[in-house]
């Protein structure tokens, strides 16, 4: 938390992206035997950001459908036609049936491990989902100004949802991931330009402007976006890839955004299954020493998603998280 708000730390944080409670996106880690030993290393020496969704449909009258069913122009057309729900009182009543569950949540986890974290989603992340993805890119080209003004109507939606939850004191960090949805290259610079940074910002600000934290989240060809994160404005960014994966050395990352940003990662998931932990030692060290001096959160790129945790897995887990708590970012030396 202190290297999101820019504070000075005296050790390395980190985040291993492992929830608390049960999500549907990563493995129960609590629950699942074989993570055991790895979450008891993560309450000594990681944070932890309780990733939470409460989700709530934006249509006033729900598509018909599921999963990706939007496969040409016209159901495109007809989609972005749906009236939206961004009526407060509406969506209140709605949340207000999500509430007890989440309070629950709140009330069993340990805030000395870390924050309650709200992941609420963006207006891109209702077409992506439903779109066919052999489609959407066409669609960046031959209706990019309707659904420019479709993600426009349901941002009154979400703003409504975000207003709502801040103004409960729900939770300390806000998560985005939508950024990722509409970049390139599977869309130009000049949509992600239209379908992301205004709606992005305007979200990161009204966040902000309750004294909350913001993380955004981004897996692919970030080099070119960073300036786009920079005018966004987040308080963390998540995650850098280096070459091969990606195209950003962490020491270039560094070079663009210097510290008014919080860059959180930057180990491949892969390398976790990959790795002796030794090397993942090795890994973590060269990660830490190039960050070091800077706002920097240690991380893997992304969360648990093995059913049963690997035994080499856990070991380079438990490498990672050991070498990364005895690190001294003052000296770069281990503690």
């Amino acid at each position: 938390m202190g290297t999101l708000r820019g504070d000075p730390v005296d050790r390395a944080p980190i985040w291993l992206l492992f929830p608390w409670h049960k999500t549907s996106y990563y493995t129960d880690v609590r629950s699942e035997p074989t993570y055991r030993g790895v979450v008891e290393a993560m309450t000594r020496t990681a944070s932890v950001l309780d990733r939470r969704n409460l989700d709530l449909e934006p249509f006033s009258a729900p598509p018909a459908g599921s999963g990706r069913f939007l496969r040409s122009e016209e159901d495109l057309d007809a989609f972005t036609a749906l009236p939206v729900n961004d009526d407060p009182d509406t969506i209140g009543t709605a949340l207000e049936l999500l509430l007890p569950a989440y309070l629950a949540e709140r009330a069993e986890f340990p805030l000395d491990l870390g924050a309650m974290m709200l992941d609420l989603g963006e207006p891109i992340g209702v077409l992506y989902h439903a779109a066919d993805l052999s489609e959407y890119p066409i669609w960046s080209l031959t209706r990019r100004d309707g659904v420019t003004a479709f993600l426009g109507r349901l941002q009154k939606h979400f703003l409504e949802k975000y207003r709502w939850c801040l103004e409960r004191d729900l939770a300390d960090v806000y998560f985005l991931v939508g950024s990722e949805l509409a970049a390139p290259p599977m869309v130009g610079l000049d949509v992600f330009r239209e379908w992301v940074v205004p709606f992005e910002k305007e979200l990161i600000d009204l966040i902000h402007s309750y004294g909350k934290l913001v993380i955004t989240h981004f897996h692919g060809q970030i080099r070119g976006l960073l300036p786009y994160f920079l005018a966004m404005g987040p308080d963390g960014l998540h995650t850098i890839e280096e070459p091969p994966i990606g195209d950003c050395p962490l020491d270039e990352a560094f070079r663009i955004v210097g510290d008014r940003i919080a860059l959180i990662g930057t180990i491949q998931y892969d390398e976790f299954r990959a790795l002796e932990p030794e090397a993942m030692r090795t890994e973590v060290r060269r990660v830490l020493d190039t960050a070091r001096g800077h706002r920097f959160i240690l991380s893997p790129s992304a969360g648990p998603f093995h059913p049963e945790l690997p035994a080499r897995m856990r070991d380079n887990y438990l490498a990672f998280l050991d070498e990364g708590d005895t690190y001294n970012p003052k000296s770069g030396e281990q503690r």
